[in-house]
Formats: C-alpha cells, structure tokens, sequence
C-alpha cells in the first residue's frame, strides 16, 4: 500500500464526507487549547516577530482545517491588544498529504478572512495562508522560518505499513483475521509496529528541528495509550471491531479471506514513554508538557442524519466518523461495492459494543521547544 496516495479523508460535503464526520477532531483541537495557548504565550514571552511562521500538518479540510488557525489568531490578537502593540504579520502553512481536498479549504479562505477582519477591526494583522502537499515525513519548509507547529489527530498515521507485514517472505497470516495490532498478534507484529512508528517520529522530529527557530515551539496531540502494552483495548479495539465487520463478510463469501489477513493498517497509537524515547533519542527539543485526555469514540456529540432527521445511534456516529477516514484505504483494496454493508455491520457492533462497555479514545498532547543551535 502506498500510504501517500491512498491515505485522504473523503472529500466534499456529502453524507460520508469528513467535512459532516469530524467532530471527533474537532473536539480534540478544543480540548488541546490551553496548551496551544501556553505554547503561543511561550513563544511572545522570548521574541515578538515582526513576522510569524505557523504550520499546520495534517490539516485535512472541512470545518476543522482552519479551526487551529483561527485559535492561535485569536491568542496573538489578544496579547498584541493588551500590550498596545500591533499585530504581526501571519505565514501560515496548511500541510497534508496530496490526496487532501485542498480545494475545499482555499474555497472556504474568503469567508475566513471577512470574519477576521469584522472580529478585530483594524488590528487584524496580514495574513497569507498557502497550502502545501507533501508527507510531514520529510521537509516541507525552508531553514528556521516556523514560530510554531501544529499537529492533531495525524501522527497517528504512520507513512507506510510495516516492511516486515508487506515482506514477500511473510506468510499474509502473520497477523491472520486482523488488521492491526489485537490481543492474538506475535510479538514481532507488535515490534514490526512500534519500530515503524520510531522510524517515523524521528524522521518528523529532524526534520522539523531543521525548519523551526531556535525557541520555536510545538504542540502535538494524537492517539495514543496510556499503557505500555500496545494491545490494550484502549488504543486498538475499534480496530478489532472493524476486523469482526469484515470477517463477517468473508464467512458471508462477500470478501475473499486472502483479502483480510493481507490488510493492515498504518497506524500506530503510542504511549508517552516512546514520545519520550524519541525525542531525548533525537535531542534537538525539550519537552515542556505531556499529558493525555479521553474522548468518546462519538465525540460525545449528538448528529443528526440528512434525510431523516432521526437521532444517529452511537454506533452509526462511530462508523461515519471512522468510514470518514478509512474509506479510501478499504475501498482501495476491498473493493467499493462492499463499503455501505462492511460500515453498516460495523455500526451494528459498535453498538452492542458500547451497549456493555466504557469506550473511550486516549488522546496524547505534548508541547516541546526547540533547544538553541
């Protein structure tokens, strides 16, 4: 699986569209603010910029892409009003991957813009905002020219599968029936996962090292887990559920049992120790908070469908939100005729799931800085 051309959120404004299912990230972004607002504050206390640079990585698109913007917007507004000190100017980058319904976002920028300047008048600084298409697993930005990063609900996602998983000397039934890391996995799935996921981070921690200033700071929340133990239902039964839906479809002879056991997912969810490992392994920042929240497998958030104006079952909101995000991976390799039943099924479990028990996803935030050169 090529990750980099697979891997988009649905687009447009449709009924499975991740515009309509993103509440879930949209309550992270919230939940993260006051970090995000100790980390700007951070960075106004050291140096005052003429001229700021903000990215944003993952942005995806829909009302979540410039939810962030629009937070830290407010935040310098604040502080330059109480201080009697003029905006700065905003170079603001919103990254994902090439896939991403970039069009959307540019389309939605003029409305932004009108709202801003109503808000603050006059002292609403410059502000340009340029999209940029490539894998946070690289450089995107020049030498030192970013104040402040940003990344939520994306560095979950890791920038390929597991090699050892995609190894023509693997038996597909290494893993068989599942489509990430469950309780019967072996150990050298759960090492193939968590080394992946080292390889990664430190990749995007160098590279960003490179692109921000000395001082610059770094707010990054994720899924992850609390325990060491990467099987915890915690960090990977609504993967297990998911694996219950299509092997349901595979006894139903809808999906070949070859097609199952070949899937697995990019994705990893860490706990604080390897965030810790990686970046004391990297050693160009300084980690100034770490911690976790829970949030709902549905966000909490009552939705209603379109046509129906009938309440959503809990299961039926998890299933949009996740069918928001995985689709075009499933649909890829399983094929699109399948997707209404597979995600269907999979609500179905969702409820009788949480018919029985306490769900929730363990969101990790952590703020570092970036150490002097």
């Amino acid at each position: 699986m090529e990750v980099m051309k697979v891997l988009h959120m649905n687009k447009g404004d449709g009924e499975t569209s991740y515009a309509n299912n993103s509440a879930v990230q949209g309550k992270i972004i919230t939940t993260a603010k006051p970090v995000i607002e100790e980390a700007i504050l951070g960075i106004l206390c050291e140096t005052f910029p003429e001229s700021i640079g903000i990215a944003d990585l993952g942005c995806s698109s829909g009302p979540n892409s410039l939810l962030v913007l629009s937070e830290i917007i407010d935040i310098i507004h604040a502080k330059c009003r109480n201080l009697g000190r003029p905006s700065p100017e905003f170079r603001v980058s919103l990254n994902d991957l090439p896939g991403n319904d970039f069009n959307s976002i540019f389309e939605s920028l003029p409305a932004f813009f009108k709202k801003q300047k109503q808000e603050k008048g006059i002292g609403f600084g410059r502000c340009y905002i340029s999209g940029v298409a490539g894998s946070f697993y690289d450089r995107l930005f020049p030498d030192k020219s970013l104040h402040f990063v940003h990344s939520s609900s994306s560095l979950h996602w890791l920038s390929q599968v597991p090699p050892a998983l995609e190894s023509n000397a693997t038996p597909a039934a290494l893993n068989k029936g599942k489509i990430y890391i469950s309780k019967s996995s072996p150990q050298c799935v759960l090492d193939a996962y968590s080394l992946q996921f080292q390889n990664n981070f430190l990749i995007f921690l160098k590279s960003r090292a490179a692109e921000m200033i000395a001082g610059g700071r770094m707010v990054l929340s994720l899924m992850g887990r609390r325990s060491i133990d990467p099987t915890t239902e915690e960090s990977c039964y609504q993967w297990e559920l998911l694996a219950q839906a299509l092997m349901s479809l595979v006894t139903e002879r809808l999906i070949e049992e070859e097609k199952l056991d070949s899937f697995n997912a990019p994705y990893y969810a860490p706990c604080p120790e390897e965030l810790k490992m990686s970046i004391q392994k990297e050693g160009s920042f300084i980690i100034d908070r770490l911690g976790h929240f829970e949030i709902d497998w549905d966000g909490g958030v009552e939705e209603l469908t379109n046509t129906t104006l009938l309440p959503l079952s809990r299961g039926q909101r998890v299933a949009k939100t996740v069918r928001a995000v995985v689709e075009s991976m499933f649909e890829l390799h399983f094929g699109k005729g399948i997707m209404d039943l597979l995600f269907a099924r999979y609500a179905e479990m969702v409820d009788d799931y949480l018919s029985k028990n306490r769900a929730k996803y363990i969101n990790l935030v952590i703020s570092i800085i970036k150490k002097d050169n």
